[in-house]
């Protein structure tokens, strides 16, 4: 991105508020923060199925699953004969931790983008700007049934 060689982001999402905050794979945030930074629009691709109408603030109120620490506190790979551990044999699996014994880890498997951060949305029904107004003109039979 800060090469010029990105024209456009395009993500998916798993959850998204009426109000335009989307849930998606960890590091969507860090995209959309990146893409911001460098002037390149934002675009999240949706089906409309995954809008949550009951929800206005996704930071505050969408559950984020967290995982198992041990998925990025340790890591397995191999050693070659003759690198580090000469004992443990040709191509033999080993596995190190990557934090210190005794850390706290945290695994978050989703992160939360904020509306304002998001160019626009995608949908079945046209693309909209990410902001309630214009989610619900794509979906006027919402007016009368969110919080």
């Amino acid at each position: 991105m800060q090469l010029g060689q990105v024209d456009l982001v395009l993500t998916g999402t798993d959850r998204t508020t009426h109000t335009g905050d989307v849930a998606n794979k960890i590091g969507t945030y860090l995209k959309a923060l990146a893409a911001r930074d460098n002037g390149i629009p934002f675009y999240v691709a949706l089906p409309s199925s995954t809008f949550d109408w009951t929800l206005r603030d996704g930071v505050r109120e969408i559950p984020i699953e967290e995982r198992d620490g041990g998925e990025v506190a340790r890591m397995s790979g191999t050693l070659a004969r003759g690198e580090a551990f000469h004992d443990v044999g040709a191509h033999t699996e080993v596995e190190v931790n990557l934090v210190a014994p005794g850390s706290a880890v945290k695994n978050l498997a989703f992160d939360v983008t904020p509306a304002r951060l998001v160019t626009g949305l995608i949908t079945e029904r046209g693309v909209c700007a990410a902001e309630e107004g214009a989610i619900r003109t794509l979906f006027p039979e919402k007016l009368d049934t969110d919080s």
